[in-house]
Parts: structure tokens; sequence; C-alpha cells
């Protein structure tokens, strides 16, 4: 499959896990660390890339089902999508995620709801880069 880049957003991390990352514009500059649950430090005031994953694909995950509901004519009044990404070792000797989605759906059926998160999954460009690779499971709520 071959995309036609739109846009290229770019960012350096140093110190890996327990040191900082920035993008180019400046508009995300943060301090990581560790978790204690992962056997780190767990400084305060810092985050993990884990959470920049999920806002990311929260946000993305979002615009999609938005884009998806104007293409079906399936319009809701609002979406909401909540995002939890977990790591852990997998069985190969490496590490793994795995991605709960939450979509509330105001202004649908249930029915409606589910065909527009449906088709925003289908065309997320994060549910995309990782189908195959994690587990995602995705709730559905229509309000």
């Amino acid at each position: 499959m071959s995309v036609k880049v739109l846009y290229t957003a770019h960012a350096v991390a140093t110190g890996g896990r327990n040191g900082n990352t920035q993008s180019d514009d400046g508009l995300v500059n943060v301090s990581l660390s560790v978790p204690k649950a992962m056997g780190g430090p767990g400084k305060e005031g810092t985050t993990t890339p884990e959470h920049l994953f999920a806002a990311g694909y929260a946000a993305c995950f979002g615009s999609a089902c938005e884009f998806m509901s104007r293409v079906l004519k399936i319009i809701p009044k609002s979406i909401e999508v909540k995002c939890a990404v977990g790591i852990g070792p997998n069985d190969e000797g490496g590490f793994g995620m795995v991605v709960d989605i939450e979509a509330t759906v105001a202004g649908l059926s249930q029915e409606d709801a589910e065909k527009v998160v449906a088709a925003g999954h289908k065309a997320c460009p994060y549910s995309n880069a990782i189908k195959g690779n994690v587990d995602v499971s995705i709730k559905i709520f229509a309000v």
C-alpha cells in the first residue's frame, strides 16, 4: 500500500524512557520516566510513551470517526474517545501493547454509532498502523 504523505511530524528523544522527548515545533516537550509498575523510578511530573500514544490515538480515532460519519451521512452530536494503552512482556521475549478504546457517541442509535465507529476504525491511520500487531478492543456507547 502506498501513502501520499500530506504532513510529517518530527520529534527527538534523548535518554529513552527516562529522558525527554520534544517535537520540532516545541509544542510537545515532556520529561519521561519509567513507571514504578515497570520497575522504574516513576518520577513526578513525567509521562510515558504510552500516554503520548494513547493521546494521539484517541485524537486520531475521534477524527477518523467524525470524518466517516460525514461520508456515511450519519452525523452524531459529538464523539468522545478514551484510549488506554497497556504495555508488558510478550511471549517472544520482547514487549507488546494492548489498546482499549471507548467511544461515546451522542445523538445516534447504538446501531448507527457502531457503524460510524467501525468505519472510523477502518479509516484511522493509527488503527491501520498497528493492525495485526496490537490487540485493540473497542466499546461503543450511544448516548
